[in-house]
């Protein structure tokens, strides 16, 4: 892995290894690599700071363990598949800098899991920041404060490209990569 400039965690989860995913966030995390995760992969990318940075062990996905202990993702209380939405972005995030603005709309594939509101304080207080909220204030959008990109977001801004777009996260994703 040492020799990757970026990852991007994509969806399609359940994945054919979740412990693989998570190795693979960890070290973008650990080593600055630059890190994307859409639906699935920001799905993983707190299961993975939960664990890791905070001792939150046995922090889960529903999809993958209905049974867990501590559901850290959860069934979203409604469905925003194929749906588009408006999201209110933190001032003076990362993210609010590579958009330009601080409301924007976004399309969603199929994605029907999100963090567990319960426990979006404790991300908060750890560093994984909440940056981007839906009309109703549910997170869809997270930030590692002191990383140089390791972004997380419940929509797909990949499907920009069946639009022929240039998508403000991919953009400014490839371009610390390429640094």
């Amino acid at each position: 892995m040492a020799n990757y400039q970026a990852l991007w965690t994509v969806p399609a989860s359940p994945y054919a290894s979740m412990q693989g995913a998570l190795n693979g966030i960890r070290f973008a995390r650990e080593h600055q690599v630059p890190f994307l995760g859409t639906c699935g992969g920001f799905q993983h990318m707190i299961i993975e700071f939960a664990r890791n940075m905070m001792g939150l062990y046995e922090a889960d996905h529903a999809e993958e363990n209905p049974a867990a202990s501590l559901m850290l993702v959860a069934p979203l209380t409604c469905s925003v598949s194929e749906k588009t939405h408006t999201f209110r972005l933190t001032p003076g995030s990362k993210v609010a800098t590579f958009y330009g603005k601080d409301e924007i709309t976004e399309q969603y594939g199929i994605c029907n899991y999100g963090l567990n509101p319960e426990f979006a304080p404790l991300l908060e207080h750890a560093g994984m920041r909440i940056v981007g909220v839906d009309e109703n204030g549910e997170t869809r959008i997270m930030e590692l404060y002191q990383h140089p990109f390791f972004v997380g977001t419940l929509f797909q801004p990949e499907r920009s490209a069946f639009n022929k777009i240039v998508h403000p996260l991919i953009k400014a994703f490839l371009q610390i990569a390429m640094k």
